[in-house]
């Protein structure tokens, strides 16, 4: 499977990849189906009705994570990378008044909020955490399509088909797989990544780029420039905004108050040493804010750790020197490559592996991207993302409320803090470690499998239920 720059980071609105963006997919991708002449249940009259349920964590973090109102517009035609999150409300209010669907190319659909979208608080449905069902029904109740789908993170969307499929075809070495695809450089390690960067005496960077274009993304580098442009932009958006985030925990909008003390610090000759330090967090604070309110976000690789990649970028472009476009181009690049390897080594779901697939991640991608657009060597880039997933091992998904605020907001200040210090680090050595990035990662998906479920995106363990009430 060829993971694209343009699946890792990918246009679309907060506050969840997998729990808000990917639902929304999975809900446009059943209306397709149904548009498209889907077999239907033999014996099925007339389309006339939808139901939803879903399962494991979209359950339990569902209300929090706003699954039930991106389940809803996804069935009324809205899609995560184009809609526009203003319209939200309208649309849900109408739904929830006329209880009816009225998507683009179907008749009108019977469809109850409060009785046709149900949270199913059992066992999560059996290949991943992330599951939910739509059932279309004809004029007389009688079954008329039905279809599972699993949001695997970072807006990735499988039917239980194409899970079980994908799963299937893991056996078969990724490598040859994109040999075959006309990859030139097909690798799906970080062991076989550095092998090639050394035969062909190329980048990381210009080996992915040469990957892109062997998979037809011709206008690659406008790609990369909105990619990086929409990144700075939500970052100028959270800096502006003030007040409260929504969900009831009162959690206050700060990024716009430490950007006016920075500023004015700058200007005044009292900048404390780990002055870099708040100004990465400050700029993570801002994408996340922007997340948590409902926002435009680039997944980084994931909403809930967009704010990470964005910081390290906008730090590197506005505080650093010999910044270029080529220089964030290669940036991207580089991280979607160690992005890629992680996604498909092991997982970039907070559901499935805890917040060190989330955040751990994207520290991992953004310290590779730094370190390359810093001079690092592939083995220093390897080196620099690897010390800072090692670093985010262990770490829990347990976000308060559902919500992804506390902790999830701090947590990509940190991210990036420890991403700076994984570039450095690695470029004053060179690229010689003990552990080796694939085993870090293989380490991440074996703590992901032993950790509880109430440490994964269920809000059952850990900060979820030791938040006093106020």
């Amino acid at each position: 499977m060829f993971i694209s720059v343009f699946d890792i980071f990918k246009h679309g609105i907060g506050p969840s990849s997998s729990h808000t963006m990917g639902p929304m997919v999975a809900a446009a991708r059943f209306l397709d189906a149904l548009r498209g002449g889907a077999e239907r249940i033999p014996g099925a009259d007339r389309l006339s009705a939808v139901e939803v349920t879903l399962h494991g964590s979209l359950a339990f973090t569902g209300k929090g994570h706003a699954t039930d109102r991106a389940v809803i517009l996804g069935l009324m035609g809205q899609r995560p990378e184009d809609m526009d999150p203003d319209a939200a409300e309208a649309i849900l209010a109408q739904v929830a008044q006329d209880r009816r669907l009225t998507p683009d190319g179907l008749p009108q659909l019977r469809f109850d909020p409060a009785r046709d979208l149900v949270f199913d608080y059992g066992p999560p449905l059996p290949m991943h955490a992330n599951g939910l069902v739509f059932r279309a029904r004809d004029q007389r109740g009688n079954p008329y399509l039905t279809e599972t789908y699993y949001s695997v993170g970072g807006g990735f969307v499988l039917t239980a088909q194409e899970l079980e499929a994908e799963r299937a075809g893991a056996d078969a070495p990724l490598t040859a797989r994109k040999s075959e695809a006309g990859h030139p450089h097909p690798f799906g390690s970080a062991a076989e990544m550095l092998r090639m960067a050394r035969r062909s005496g190329l980048s990381i960077a210009a080996m992915k780029r040469e990957n892109e274009v062997a998979a037809g993304h011709a206008d690659l580098d406008a790609g990369l420039d909105g990619i990086a442009a929409a990144m700075h932009a939500c970052i100028d958006r959270g800096l502006a905004q003030e007040g409260e985030l929504p969900g009831g925990l009162r959690v206050r909008r700060r990024a716009h108050a430490l950007h006016e003390a920075l500023e004015r610090e700058r200007h005044s000759n009292r900048q404390t040493p780990h002055v870099a330090n708040e100004w990465m967090s400050l700029y993570a604070i801002a994408v996340n804010e922007e997340n948590a309110a409902g926002g435009r976000v680039v997944t980084a690789p994931t909403n809930g750790a967009a704010g990470t990649g964005p910081a390290v970028l906008r730090y590197w472009r506005d505080h650093m020197h010999d910044v270029t476009d080529a220089g964030a181009r290669d940036y991207l690049l580089t991280a979607a490559a160690i992005g890629g390897i992680i996604k498909t080594n092991a997982s970039i779901s907070g559901a499935e592996v805890g917040c060190q697939g989330e955040v751990g991640s994207a520290s991992a991608m953004a310290a590779a991207g730094l370190c390359a657009v810093l001079g690092g060597t592939p083995e220093q880039v390897e080196n620099a993302a690897e010390i800072a997933l090692e670093h985010h091992l262990g770490m829990t998904c347990d976000p308060a409320a559902g919500l992804v605020q506390v902790p999830c907001i701090e947590r990509n200040a940190m991210g990036a803090i420890k991403a700076v210090s994984a570039a450095a680090l690695a470029l004053r050595g060179d690229g010689a470690h003990i552990m080796p990035l694939d085993n870090c990662i293989q380490v991440m998906l074996e703590t992901g499998r032993d950790m509880s479920d109430k440490y994964k995106e269920t809000s059952t363990g850990g900060i979820a239920v030791n938040l006093p009430e106020c």
